[in-house]
Formats: structure tokens, C-alpha cells, sequence
């Protein structure tokens, strides 16, 4: 059973910069490729960032694109998301997903790609 654990959210300023993480167990992280979602308050989730299972093919969801770098580091199980120039509408539950693939270069970007999922991390970003 893999498990993912967010950390790294909280409270920012508009322009400001927040570091989450996002920890894998119970599993070969490296046959995974990882994604980030986000929820806003009274709406759906939604797709943020998406990195293959190298790390060499990424996507963005053009809302974050040029503010926020996904990477990964398969040594520590460990798939990031940096945020920078942050916005208030980046506030949300921010979602850490997997799903294990053969594909080295594919990457997901909707949620019925990815089956395990994190508990979230808050992101609250003020004006």
C-alpha cells in the first residue's frame, strides 16, 4: 500500500513563496509518476503540475505555469512543488498523487491517471 504524506503548506503573502513536499512509503517511488492538484474553496479539484517518472517530462496547468516548479528526487521518495509570485487565488488543499507506469516519459494531468492520493496541505495566501 503506498502512502503519501504532503507537508510544506501554510500562510503567505501575495508575491511570496511556499516549498511543498510530498513523501512516498510502500512502494518503488521511481516506477511512479507524481502529479500536484489543488482545491479552492467551493470548487473542484483541479490540476497543478504533473512530472514523469525520470523527472525529465513535466506539465503545467497554465495558472501556474512560470510561478510553480514541480521536480522530483527518487533517492528520497520525494516529489516537490515550488511556488513563487504567489497569488490569492493560489489558495487551496493542495493534493499530492501517484500512480505506478511502465512509461518513463508519461505524465498524468487529470485525476483518474493518478490512484494514490495524500491527505492535502493547506495553502492560504493573503492579499
Amino acid at each position: 500500500q503506498v502512502q503519501l504524506v504532503e507537508s510544506g503548506g501554510g500562510l503567505a503573502q501575495a508575491g511570496g513563496s511556499l516549498r511543498l513536499s510530498c513523501g512516498a512509503s510502500g512502494g518503488t517511488f521511481s516506477r511512479y509518476r507524481m502529479g500536484w492538484f489543488r482545491q479552492a474553496p467551493g470548487k473542484e479539484r483541479e490540476f497543478a503540475a504533473g512530472v514523469g517518472r525520470s523527472g525529465d517530462s513535466i506539465l503545467y496547468a497554465d495558472s501556474v505555469k512560470g510561478r510553480f516548479t514541480i521536480s522530483r528526487d527518487n533517492a528520497k521518495n520525494t516529489v516537490y512543488l515550488q511556488m513563487n509570485n504567489l497569488k490569492p487565488e493560489d489558495t487551496g488543499v493542495y493534493y499530492c498523487a501517484g500512480r505506478m507506469t511502465p512509461r518513463l516519459m508519461a505524465v498524468g494531468t487529470t485525476e483518474k491517471e493518478y490512484d494514490f492520493w495524500g491527505q492535502g496541505t493547506q495553502v492560504t495566501v493573503s492579499s
